[in-house]
């Protein structure tokens, strides 16, 4: 019986290696996509790009720490595979408004990337307070002229505050020299960076001992940066139409007090909830606007939504 069973056993290993991960192409049919979703299935170990950048700066692969530390950013990112799905479809949707920002600022087009590290791409609230797809401070909020307050608070605005987080990244760029360390500065702060450049006589992040999570932190960025641009050679298969899509809006201007935006929704033909989808920016149900500031909020084209 013991050898029957070790020989089931090493029938069962060869089994399951002869499953691969091995991305294949486009699937022709949704008949043989939906087979390959449940036999294509298995785990290896991945292999370092022989180049890697973030902005156009290379990473040290040789260096070995750089190395380890690059590799368990690939293999977390690459296996927890429903939340790297959900990147994927994110990125469809709201990449194609953040790539123009950045570009009209000058910034290097990685740094979207960094908005899905730091939120996936979701209106997030960190434990520290900051809220958004980019995770701003209300203190950084308010220096940068976005507005915070019960009724509205702009940095759920993805344009809004994507116009922000390029202000603050072109000002960490010029107090601190390359594009990486200003990476590292939007999680760690200007003064936090330069402090530890300082302290220990170097001046490449590459070089800096750093806590946890901001010596993950480009590492992540750019592990998300070549995963999202290689779906097929790290397994991820998936069909144009799986992926996230933005409704089209129009903008209606407002510069009065609104009592009820459930009501101002149904002037549109929709709901307070879609209402809310379009503009997370508007955190109540009504807005005060005794200054008679103009607001713009967008309104879904006609036929997305029943």
């Amino acid at each position: 019986m013991r050898n029957i069973y070790k020989g089931l056993m090493f029938v069962g290993v060869l089994g399951v290696v002869a499953l691969s991960i091995n991305a294949v192409g486009d699937p022709e049919t949704d008949e043989s996509f939906e087979k390959k979703q449940f036999n294509d299935y298995n785990v290896y170990a991945l292999q370092m790009p022989e180049q890697l950048d973030f902005a156009g700066e290379n990473l040290p692969l040789t260096d070995p720490d750089v190395h380890e530390r690059m590799d368990r950013e690939l293999l977390v990112n690459t296996y927890w595979q429903s939340n790297a799905l959900l990147l994927f479809k994110r990125a469809n949707k709201y990449f194609p408004i953040i790539e123009p920002i950045l570009k009209k600022h000058g910034i290097p087009d990685d740094f979207k990337y960094l908005a899905v590290i730091e939120s996936g791409l979701t209106n997030a609230v960190s434990p520290a307070g900051a809220r958004g797809v980019w995770q701003i401070m209300k203190a950084t909020a308010k220096d940068f002229g976005l507005e915070v307050n019960d009724n509205v608070d702009e940095r759920y605005n993805l344009e809004k505050s994507t116009e922000v987080a390029c202000e603050y990244l072109k000002k960490s760029k010029a107090q601190l020299g390359t594009w990486t360390l200003a990476a590292a500065a939007y999680n760690a702060g200007n003064r936090g960076v330069s402090s530890r450049l300082e302290a220990q006589k170097v001046d490449d992040y590459y070089d800096l001992l750093l806590g946890e999570e901001t010596g993950r932190y480009v590492f992540r960025i750019i592990a998300l940066k070549e995963i999202l641009n290689n779906p097929l050679k790290y397994g991820f298969n998936f069909r144009e139409k799986d992926l996230y899509t933005y409704v089209p809006t129009y903008t209606v201007k407002v510069d009065t007090a609104v009592t009820d935006f459930a009501a101002f929704a149904q002037k549109y033909d929709i709901n307070y909830k879609i209402l809310k989808i379009h503009n997370p920016w508007l955190r109540e149900s009504f807005l005060n606007n005794s200054s008679r500031k103009l607001y713009e909020i967008e309104i879904p084209k006609e036929g997305y939504y029943k």
